[in-house]
């Protein structure tokens, strides 16, 4: 029980900063400007399950891709580290998204932007499936699976309702609080990628001073 709560908490803390659907909701309601309020819930809905079946996806068989190709957990645990803390200080500074849509780009995805661009990379990026592979390693029985699992369920469940509800959470923030409360996830994001980058790197100084 000791190791299941800080568990639980570093799962949804990790997967809520990184989906980021606070950060997200300027660029939804660009992307879907002209669309009725049923037919963005439409599109959030079907953006938020594409998402998570996504990322239970890669958490389950990431492993095994990785170990396919001879890529190592420590490796991943750096790449994945410099990911997480670039979309961190990119959060930090207020940045909503490094992704930029041309306006032919949105007619393209218009009539299923809500798989791409919207569920795949906005709210299941390269960060979030590299957490979620990281995360699945570390969990050593069924309960901790559960709890990562019921973690991304939850996130994705909040990223629901948030979305659905952006225009009036927009009016209530204002940019000013939009861009506090993206800063502090940043933040926080970037503290959890230091720890991921530095457990993926003492195993693999410690190996090569043994070497030495």
């Amino acid at each position: 029980m000791e190791t299941l709560v800080p568990f639980a908490l570093l799962c949804f803390t990790s997967f809520f900063t990184l989906t980021n659907p606070l950060g997200t909701m300027p660029v939804f309601l660009t992307m879907t400007t002209g669309m009725s309020e049923k037919e963005r819930q439409a599109v959030v809905k079907r953006a938020t399950f594409v998402a998570f079946v996504t990322l239970v996806v890669f958490a389950f068989t990431g492993q095994l891709l990785f170990r396919f190709f001879g890529i190592s957990t420590n490796g991943l645990r750096m790449a994945g580290g410099i990911i997480i803390f670039v979309i961190g200080y990119d959060m930090l500074q207020a940045r909503i998204a490094k992704i930029k849509l041309k306006d032919e780009e949105i007619k393209t995805y218009a009539n299923d932007i809500s798989v791409t661009p919207f569920a795949i990379p906005m709210l299941c990026g390269p960060g979030a499936i590299a957490n979620a592979i990281l995360l699945m390693e570390d969990a050593e029985d069924i309960s901790m699976k559960a709890i990562l699992v019921g973690s991304i369920a939850l996130v994705y469940l909040l990223s629901f309702l948030i979305l659905r509800a952006s225009t009036r959470i927009l009016k209530v923030l204002g940019e000013t609080g939009n861009n506090v409360m993206m800063r502090l996830m940043g933040l926080i994001l970037m503290v959890i990628a230091i720890e991921c980058f530095v457990s993926g790197l003492r195993p693999v100084l410690i190996d090569i001073l043994q070497q030495v």
